[in-house]
């Protein structure tokens, strides 16, 4: 079973850095064929679909895959085919029920986001949720016979197909001259199409799989029942899911009326949060790269926690911190550095690169918040990173008001800052009432030192060449830098050599 847990884990974390790589990276192509105000109203209306999506899923795959897990123990074939089944209803019901508030209501949700510019697009992607929960069914059936191959492979390959078409059906609508706000709606059709591959995949492996329970005639108390049961386990899941989906739709509903207040004219809206989720995209990638090696210790620091082991949790909790911080505070201060060459290389020109800077010097919060966020949910404590991310979200929308309506589009960047920032600080005194936990330590300031002067550095010696050239000096620097900040950090033993094989090897345990 340990072997098996490691293993599956393993290949979950691997499925899903893959997955997230191609979920953000692809966004510099998008912005390159079809410019900032496309991706603008990309990014203005897939957090909205997110928080639907994960509402419709409902915390499926998780609750399926333990009540399966359970039943398959007892051998209870039967009550394996109940859940399926049940959850298969469940999963359509919340699919349409998505579907039908997006989709009906994307007047006024278009109205929300800045403009009716948006509605096709909302339209459009809402399709997905008529397929994406029915899909999770699966991914949770899997999962509880502990093959995690499938989820992870139709996680790929969704992506895949998701970005392939929208990269393909933005190059051929810009090259048609399709207004941008049709090109927004048609390069939606990706996320449909993606899951619809995934979820084919799903059901060939289902129908040929050994395990398979035999369908039986469900009565409708065992329907209800069954019902409550998966309810029960996947609602509080959902609703830590939603963290950060949520913080993402504040943006979107708060900075188009922010920069509306400042004086920014309802057509330009788009274009601006375009500009504003260059920095956005690129703080995907570096959390997904900062957060990957501290992944496979949130499992097991639940099952440390189950199993009452206080001081080997405080250790994961301890050692995970300490590797984030290693990680995150020189990818921030190394990408805040060298924004302008970044833009400039990624996006074409250097449009947005203050708002830029702040974003991506805040990326060091993001995946910091986001680990507390992980820890909390490890050690039992869901509830409380719920409202913490509740919080954040008031934070959001008030700095955002505030900073945007006061400062244009750097505001939302300056708001971003603040907002991860008390994620932080929020979840790290939240955890301490379990655990024990410095945050701040003699290393961390060693981190944070040898980071400031590499990207400090970096800031002063950035050029403003063409695309070429700074991709070429983006490459070296950050070469130069990574191997200044390790230099630095050895030389006034913030982490020896031993200490960072140790970090490895406890990565691999987890």
């Amino acid at each position: 079973m340990s072997q098996s847990f490691v293993k599956g884990t393993i290949i979950l974390t691997i499925g899903t850095i893959i997955s997230k790589v191609l979920g953000s990276i692809f966004r510099i192509p998008l912005q390159n064929i079809a410019g900032d105000k496309v991706l603008g109203i990309f990014s203005l209306v897939y957090p909205l679909y997110m928080v639907a999506l994960i509402l419709s899923v409902a915390g499926i795959p998780i609750a399926v895959s333990k009540l399966i897990s359970e039943a398959r123990a007892r051998q209870k074939e039967e009550e394996m085919a109940r859940l399926v089944q049940t959850a298969s209803l469940l999963a359509f019901s919340f699919g349409v029920l998505s579907f039908s508030l997006l989709a009906g209501g994307s007047f006024w949700i278009a109205k929300a986001l800045g403009g009716p510019e948006a509605r096709l697009a909302i339209v459009v992607v809402s399709t997905t949720l008529l397929i994406s929960p029915y899909m999770a069914v699966y991914r949770g059936f899997f999962q509880g016979l502990e093959n995690m191959k499938p989820t992870a492979a139709s996680q790929v390959l969704e992506q895949f197909v998701r970005v392939a078409f929208i990269l393909l059906v933005a190059f051929y609508m810009v090259q048609a001259a399709y207004r941008d706000d049709i090109v927004a709606g048609g390069i939606m059709i990706g996320s449909p199409l993606g899951a619809l591959a995934s979820l084919i995949y799903l059901r060939i492996l289902y129908a040929r799989s050994p395990n398979r329970p035999k369908r039986v005639k469900l009565s409708r108390v065992q329907w209800v029942e069954t019902s409550k049961t998966i309810l029960k386990l996947s609602i509080p899941i959902a609703f830590g899911a939603l963290a950060m989906p949520f913080l993402n739709l504040v943006d979107s509903l708060s900075v188009p009326i922010a920069l509306r207040w400042y004086g920014t004219a309802e057509g330009e809206t788009s274009y601006l949060f375009g500009l504003y989720s260059r920095g956005t995209a690129l703080v995907q990638i570096a959390t997904v790269f900062s957060s990957s090696l501290v992944l496979p210790l949130i499992p097991l620091l639940s099952k440390q926690m189950a199993k009452g082991e206080a001081s080997l949790a405080q250790q994961t909790v301890q050692k995970s911190f300490d590797l984030s911080h290693f990680l995150s505070w020189p990818m921030a201060a190394g990408l805040a550095g060298l924004t302008v060459p970044l833009n400039i290389a990624l996006f074409t020109n250097n449009e947005g690169s203050a708002t830029m800077a702040v974003v991506l010097a805040s990326s060091v919060f993001t995946s910091l918040a986001l680990l507390g966020t992980g820890i909390l949910q490890g050690i039992g404590e869901s509830k409380r990173a719920a409202a913490i991310i509740l919080i954040g979200c008031i934070v959001k929308w008030g700095t955002n008001a505030l900073f945007v309506s006061l400062y244009g589009l750097i505001g939302a960047g300056i708001s971003t800052l603040i907002t991860y920032g008390f994620i932080t600080w929020a979840n790290h005194m939240a955890i301490r009432r379990r655990v024990s936990l410095a945050f701040w330590s003699r290393k961390v300031v060693v981190y944070v030192a040898a980071s400031v002067m590499m990207g400090v550095g970096l800031f002063f010696i950035s050029p403003t060449w063409g695309r070429l050239a700074s991709l070429g000096y983006v490459t070296a620097a950050t070469v130069a830098g990574g191997l200044f900040y390790l230099g630095v950090v050895l030389a006034l033993g913030g982490v020896t050599l031993q200490q960072f094989r140790q970090w490895l090897n406890q990565t691999k345990k987890g």
